[in-house]
């Protein structure tokens, strides 16, 4: 059995307090995107992962594929598998895609072996890997808040849109994004903001990381205006970067403009 996880981007982001836990309160919009993995599970004597494409450096019990598995393996009898994990998704890029892997895992185990969890379970069970792994459970667009767990499910529709997805060849920490960022309440909340038309969210659409990172890291300020130059209707860091996203309603074909980065184009389902 196969399936395909996507990944996400984030439409805005402020980041509006400290906890005393040391984390922070955010609140941003998670959006589904198809840029996607695929992940492959069959019966076998044995266990094995195998993983292809983009390599990541861990350990196989650090993947949150595995971790999803003997999870799930906690609760209920799951039989020896053989998973096969392509990676195309960039990590380290704000895009969702290692909290994808897990939460398609939990739901390829759960249709697998039937074992008949509901969508509520399945979300709780996927908080304790990552907090936007429950997002990707039900996998539609939603208003987030607390450090990016608790959703709301906003009605929100960008299809038609042309998206140009690009991640440079740029590690950016998120630690140290936060760090540099004043935390504060917006003077228009994005569950506002997302309402209006995607015309006016180069104005009201924030991403509070954006500053601090693009002083650290200028190229990923300039993809930015590249994609505005290009004309894009708005464009953004996703979460704390790296990847930079573009909303356009015409096809893009701005892959020879970025060859040294890793490039996403297409229209939104």
């Amino acid at each position: 059995m196969i399936c395909f996880p996507n990944a996400k981007i984030n439409l805005g982001l402020n980041v509006v307090s400290k906890r005393p836990d040391g984390y922070h309160n955010i609140e941003t919009v998670f959006y589904p995107i198809p840029v996607k993995d695929a992940l492959e599970i069959v019966n076998a004597e044995k266990l094995s992962f195998t993983q292809t494409g983009i390599q990541v450096d861990a350990p196989i019990e650090k993947n949150l594929v595995i971790k999803a598995l003997n999870l799930l393996k906690t609760y209920y009898e799951v039989p020896p598998l053989e998973i096969h994990l392509l990676k195309a998704i960039p990590f380290g890029a704000g895009l969702g895609g290692g909290s994808a892997d897990a939460a398609f895992m939990l739901k390829l185990l759960n249709d697998f072996c039937k074992l008949n969890i509901q969508n509520d379970e399945l979300e709780k069970i996927a908080a304790t890997i990552g907090a936007d792994c429950p997002f990707f459970i039900r996998n539609i667009p939603v208003f987030a808040t607390g450090t990016g767990n608790i959703f709301e499910p906003v009605e929100l529709s960008l299809k038609g849109y042309h998206l140009c997805l690009i991640k440079p060849d740029v590690a950016v920490s998120t630690p140290e994004a936060y760090s540099l960022v004043t935390p504060a309440a917006p003077v228009l909340s994005l569950k506002e903001v997302v309402n209006r038309p995607v015309s006016e969210w180069k104005k009201l659409m924030i991403n509070d990381f954006e500053q601090s990172v693009f002083t650290k890291h200028p190229v990923i300020g300039q993809i930015k205006e590249a994609l505005y130059k290009a004309g894009a209707v708005y464009a953004s860091m996703s979460g704390s970067g790296s990847s930079v996203f573009g909303l356009f309603e015409a096809p893009t074909q701005l892959k020879n403009q970025f060859s040294d980065s890793f490039v996403w184009e297409g229209q939104l389902p």
